[in-house]
């Protein structure tokens, strides 16, 4: 058998070069051999790697480590294939306002009053977006010490099968125009870079306006070396002792939708088991609440819950942060087309404008549903369950009477205010509390209002004025969009009348769904994802962001998930070799 030892290393280098050029055998979307519902799994099994959550990160990197290693890929929620609400640009806001047990979008409020929503979905939150796809800025890729030549590789190979080019019909071409006009300067046309000035950039809507998603890059996957298992929802990780104290992952037990509990293992084949790993994928809330449950965090917190401590580590849950969004609310006398994020203005300010137009209004004002409010507000919270009714009525009196409008959105960088995440209780199917502090850094406010008065100088330009009212002074557009926006945050006396542009930032705070942050690199994982204290777990996703990438970040997440999946090959076949 000595004899084959040349040939397995020239097979295995053939093998890599196809596979990262995605010459590989594989199965077209929606139709996947290798996904299935939990209740279907065995109830022990083994594989090289286990991936916990099918999202954005995770649906990448799994079908790139499945081309070399059996891979298991374990999401909570269901398939996105075949919901009309998913796949529809029009029908999107529709999946946000859906608060069911089995919607793809989980809802919760952050412990600022703050109206927000996590995916819950294979696909994760490129199935619940507004679709813009662009790159992050090149100083994000240097903080993070990525290899510049592999980043855009895995950029490419996303975008091969998620990334097109938006239409630009009137509404968008008028907020670009306006932008231009006010001196966001250059006009850079249509690309994914991140360059200052005006840009057009991509989308995962296809020409039929149907939505690609994260899920879709598992047609690169190896059908063989894959299993997806949906409803699989991991209610802790599994570890054992290594050597004299030190801790590693070795698998994983998860509940299917009847309620039963699997075990999955680390392969235990000869030479593999010090390789394979558990790879958590769960987002900016999953992640740092999974191993909070799994015992790695705050001692004193998990000891206030009763959950055994492993690592005593205070850095999870540290450092979250989510994108404040501010905008104001534009009714035009002119037809405005259906169209999401394709504009954007990349300012020197700290702060990036974006244009939704013809959509339902509602979630973007923050009212996801009057349910959901009444549900989660608490008396220190100044904003009522009927108040809130009432703005969601207004907004679709409006729309019903034939009104065309669409919003101007500002989202502030960075973000330097950060907050925190803790468990609520030690159920991994609730949300945990996370605050997010929006604001709480004054350079923050200033950003936001540095945004809204360009915004304000769209709206007045001569290149926007087909879709303004000129009969509406500006004071009217800001007290209408303050009386229509529905966070839980206390309000000041006035909170429908404009007094300042501070104010008004603190009143309108909505989210972007940017949220990141909570087990960021050199607090909680290394610069190779790995969780610092234990061996055998890593964590790839946004949690390990300290900003988010840019514009959006879902182009940025997919590529990090393709671009750790070939790290980690690499690294493996190369020790095997």
């Amino acid at each position: 058998m000595e004899a084959f030892g040349p040939w397995r290393l020239i097979l295995v280098a053939i093998a890599g070069v196809l596979q990262f050029q995605g010459l590989c055998s594989s199965e077209a979307a929606p139709h996947y051999s290798f996904m299935q519902e939990a209740t279907k799994a065995p109830l022990v099994a083994y594989y090289d790697y286990i991936i916990v959550g099918g999202g954005t990160a995770g649906c990448p990197l799994a079908a790139t480590l499945s081309q070399n290693f059996s891979v298991l890929l374990l999401e909570r929620g269901g398939s996105p294939y075949g919901n009309q609400n998913i796949t529809n640009m029009a029908a999107f806001t529709n999946t946000l306002t859906d608060t069911s047990p089995t919607s793809p979008a989980q809802s919760f409020v952050s412990e600022d009053g703050v109206i927000n929503a996590r995916a819950r979905v294979l696909g994760g939150g490129t199935c619940l977006n507004a679709g813009f796809y662009t790159h992050a800025d090149p100083e994000f890729v240097q903080k993070a010490g990525l290899d510049l030549d592999l980043v855009n590789k895995s950029y490419q190979w996303a975008e091969k099968v998620v990334a097109f080019e938006p239409p630009m019909l009137q509404w968008q071409s008028a907020v670009r125009d306006g932008l231009l006009e006010v001196g966001l300067l250059p006009n850079n046309g249509y690309t994914f870079d991140h360059i200052y000035g005006t840009k057009v950039g991509g989308t995962i809507f296809d020409k039929d306006n149907h939505r690609h998603t994260a899920a879709d890059l598992l047609e690169y996957a190896n059908p063989s070396g894959l299993t997806v298992l949906l409803h699989a929802t991991v209610q802790r990780i599994l570890f054992k002792t290594q050597g004299k104290s030190r801790q590693a992952a070795h698998g994983v037990i998860f509940k299917d939708a009847a309620g039963n509990k699997h075990r999955a293992y680390l392969s235990k084949e000869k030479g593999k088991e010090t390789m394979s790993e558990i790879i958590v994928s769960a987002g900016a809330l999953g992640s740092p609440q999974l191993l909070m449950l799994s015992g790695i965090g705050p001692a004193q917190h998990l000891e206030s819950l009763g959950i055994k401590v492993l690592l005593d580590q205070p850095m999870v849950g540290q450092g979250m942060s989510d994108n404040p969004m501010n905008f104001i609310f534009v009714p035009s006398p002119s037809p405005v087309e259906i169209s999401l994020v394709q504009v954007v203005g990349i300012t020197r300010l700290g702060t990036y404008i974006e244009a939704i137009s013809g959509v339902d209004l509602a979630a973007y004002f923050g009212i996801s549903s009057p349910f959901q409010t009444s549900q989660l507000s608490t008396p220190t919270k100044e904003r009522t369950p009927e108040a809130t009714k009432s703005a969601l009525e207004a907004i679709k009196s409006l729309q019903e009477a034939g009104l065309d409008a669409g919003i101007i959105v500002e989202k502030t960088a960075g973000p330097l205010s950060t907050g925190y995440l803790k468990l609520r209780n030690r159920n991994p199917d609730d949300n945990p509390m996370v605050t997010f502090n929006y604001f709480k850094e004054p350079e923050d406010l200033q950003r936001c209002v540095d945004g809204l008065k360009i915004i304000e100088g769209v709206i007045k330009s001569k290149a926007f004025s087909k879709f303004r009212f000129p009969s509406i002074p500006m004071g009217a557009l800001l007290n209408m969009t303050q009386y229509f926006v529905a966070n839980l945050q206390p309000k000041n006396s006035n909170a429908s009348t404009f007094e300042s542009w501070e104010q008004y930032c603190k009143d309108t705070v909505v989210t972007i769904w940017h949220y990141h942050g909570g087990c960021q690199v050199g607090r909680v994982v290394d610069h190779q994802y790995k969780v610092l204290g234990v061996d055998s777990l890593r964590v790839i996703d946004g949690s390990t962001f300290y900003d988010t990438p840019g514009t959006n970040p879902q182009a940025t997440v997919m590529m990090l998930g393709r671009y750790m999946g070939i790290k980690i090959r690499n690294e493996r076949l190369g020790r095997d070799g």
